[in-house]
């Protein structure tokens, strides 16, 4: 019994050094990229490198966000990748330029202790296969599929209005979408259509979003903070497509924190 309570003791006191330093480290940030804003809230985003699925996804619905809703939160993105990608990154996905800071490695990942993805040695292509495969991560393949499938309780992507060139070879508008599936949630192959779309947009610029292939796994990570900057919420991300604790609708934590 009296051993118990030793290591209860001891793992609390890990816990509370982990949670401080994360903490500590994040102010540092803050202070380093003068991550300021004037709002009641502020979103503190860490991409992998600037060509990763997750962050173009992310970005993507982001900028429909901050469209959405300009006077309650400022949001700020860290990315690995260069001058010329994060150019590239932001006049595709739409995500506001000055909101996005740039580095060369990750260490500021480590610092906050977010997860480098799978590492079996044989370097990050092979690390992002395995993640890719499922074999660590049946979320991924989950997620996968939801794209094809599409999903009743997930909002539809594509407006008619909306164009979509694949290749240059395959074109055509949203309201296929419609026609063939109906509208007013995630249709079958919608999804799928518009991650392909960006990793086309991916592949076609790979020397400037890939900055370094070793840091294909890299996982991000989300911290919202009050006008204290105190964290209100925070989600680690460990698998690929799995920024968002609940991918059917992967902003609800913020309606659902900031109020």
């Amino acid at each position: 019994m009296l051993n118990e309570v030793f290591l209860g003791i001891f793992l609390m006191k890990n816990l509370i050094m982990f949670i401080n330093k994360r903490k500590n480290n994040l102010e540092k940030l803050l202070k380093e990229f003068n991550f300021s804003g004037s709002k009641k809230y502020k979103l503190i985003i860490l991409l992998g490198l600037l060509g990763d699925f997750d962050s173009f996804e992310y970005a993507i619905n982001l900028k429909k966000f901050i469209k959405n809703n300009p006077n309650n939160i400022d949001v700020f993105a860290i990315a690995i990748g260069n001058e010329i990608g994060k150019e590239k990154f932001c006049k595709f996905t739409g995500f506001p330029n000055k909101n996005l800071e740039i580095v060369s490695d990750n260490r500021i990942h480590q610092d906050l202790m977010v997860s480098k993805g799978v590492d079996i040695g044989f370097g990050g292509w092979i690390n992002m296969l395995v993640m890719l495969s499922g074999i660590t991560s049946l979320k991924t393949v989950k997620e996968v599929f939801r794209g094809y499938a599409g999903d009743k309780k997930a909002k539809q992507i594509f407006s008619d209005e909306d164009h979509i060139n694949l290749f240059n070879f395959i074109k055509f508008s949203g309201v296929l979408f419609k026609s063939t599936c109906g509208e007013g949630y995630l249709r079958p192959f919608e999804l799928a259509t518009f991650r392909l779309n960006n990793m086309i947009e991916i592949i076609q610029n790979w020397d400037d979003y890939i900055l370094d292939n070793k840091y294909l796994p890299q996982r991000g990570a989300s911290f919202l903070l009050n006008q204290q900057d105190q964290i209100i919420y925070e989600y680690f991300s460990n698998n690929v497509l799995g920024y968002s604790s609940k991918m059917e609708d992967p902003l609800a934590f913020l309606s659902e924190n900031c109020k």
